[in-house]
């Protein structure tokens, strides 16, 4: 089945020096950029952290110290890659969780303003667990019929790209609608739809520290916007504001922010911060 796209879908898969969003760092990214006429274009790059690999990473990996030296750095290729990506929606698998919190933080490190808000983020891991609950392996043997280690090596972004691409139209294809007669396991060939059903979370920066909540009155009912839904805001998601919403705690308690932006907390839940702050300054002037 082919993808029904209105602009180009980037699959991709990063591999890293580990899970820290803050201090881990990026050491392979490959993709297929998918353009709506079918065309395919696939990159596949090695990075270089510019610090050590564990030894856990290179035996999972294969990617040692010795690989990546030499390789462009991520500020080196961010330019590049920013112009690839522009104005493309993105996929993955378990990449709402890690892959697209990670390359954020990469891009802002370099310096790069890359708005993930504007693209729709479609992870097959989500649909996989909704649809199968379980794992990479066992979704590339259940929709592609074969074992992933027949047709891939374990643990290399490029490799895990490939098989990604594969599982997304196999769900594609066995959720469609003209063929499952089950009405609860449709998927629609529909970005905007597939971005929307693989959401696991309300999170508005990537680290969860700041979560949509729906808006209720002085009594507590809940209040619908214009099309009948219900009207949703901003509130933190930790520490001593713990619920409240950030717009407010911003105007009470404007030293929140500094604090923020001076701690320990990734580029992207601060970036999210200043454009709230910015917004709400904006509507106050």
């Amino acid at each position: 089945m082919k993808l029904n796209l209105q602009k180009p879908l980037v699959v991709f898969d990063l591999e890293t020096t580990g899970l820290d969003l803050v201090k881990d760092r990026i050491i392979q990214i490959s993709y297929i950029k998918v353009y709506p006429d079918g065309r395919e274009e696939r990159g596949n790059e090695l990075i270089n952290p510019e610090r050590p690999i564990p030894e856990l990473v290179t035996s999972l990996t294969g990617i040692s110290n010795a690989d990546v030296q030499g390789k462009p750095t991520f500020k080196a290729i961010a330019s590049r890659l920013n112009e690839s990506f522009k104005g493309c929606d993105f996929a993955g698998f378990n990449s709402n969780h890690f892959d697209i919190p990670m390359l954020a933080e990469e891009f802002l490190r370099a310096g790069i303003d890359f708005d993930f808000a504007k693209c729709r983020l479609i992870d097959a891991q989500n649909i996989f667990h909704k649809m199968e609950r379980r794992n990479l392996a066992a979704a590339y043997k259940f929709y592609c019929g074969r074992e992933m280690e027949e047709d891939f090596e374990a643990h290399r972004a490029d490799q895990d790209t490939e098989a990604t691409y594969r599982v997304l139209m196999g769900q594609l294809d066995k959720y469609n609608p003209e063929t499952e007669p089950d009405k609860e396991r449709h998927l629609q060939n529909d970005v905007a739809f597939l971005s929307e059903f693989s959401r696991q979370n309300n999170n508005v920066d990537f680290a969860g520290r700041i979560i949509w909540s729906e808006v209720k009155d002085k009594n507590g009912k809940q209040v619908l916007d214009k099309d009948g839904k219900p009207q949703m805001t901003e509130v933190f998601n930790f520490g001593k504001h713990k619920g409240e919403s950030v717009a407010q705690v911003l105007r009470f308690d404007p030293g929140y922010y500094s604090w923020i932006l001076s701690g320990d907390f990734t580029y992207n839940t601060k970036q999210v911060l200043t454009r709230i702050r910015l917004r709400e300054s904006k509507l106050n002037s």
